[in-house]
């Protein structure tokens, strides 16, 4: 089945107006969403995201990488958090985003995590073997905790 990562993102007003929200209610709000995925066997992950003035950018624009604090000034949108879904397909996948309990100012990007089926082109390649084992290492690792 195909995965899709839910990304959810915010304009800094919808951040600065959730503020005067009931915060535990938000907490409700997202936990009950968060457990509707769960019960249906459709998550694989998630994770918010603390406040972007603790994040920092690494600018790739030349060869000396520069490192800037943030938060990120010439962003109009705030990446917050997301969840990996495991779901049948894409129409799936935007029901369950649909269903998110986000509220105004907020979106939720939804984009298919790539597979194998991806790079069948590449199926020679030294880093795509050596990926498959990567992933059956991260998943022992997962499974110890």
């Amino acid at each position: 089945m195909p995965k899709y990562m839910l990304i959810m993102r915010s304009t800094a007003e919808a951040t600065t107006a959730s503020e005067d929200l009931d915060f535990e209610a938000i907490i409700n709000a997202m936990g009950a969403y968060n457990e509707s995925l769960m019960q249906a066997g459709v998550m694989i992950g998630g994770e918010g995201l603390s406040d972007p003035s603790e994040g920092f950018v690494v600018d790739f624009s030349s060869d000396d990488k520069v490192v800037t604090d943030g938060p990120y000034g010439e962003v109009h949108e705030l990446f917050n958090g997301f969840w990996m879904i495991e779901v049948a397909g894409k129409d799936e996948a935007i029901e369950w985003a649909r269903r998110c309990p986000l509220g105004p100012g907020t979106k939720l990007e939804v984009r298919r995590i790539t597979d194998e089926s991806d790079f069948a082109d590449f199926a020679d390649n030294e880093f795509i073997q050596k990926e498959e084992g990567w992933r059956d290492e991260l998943a022992r690792k997962a499974e110890q905790g």
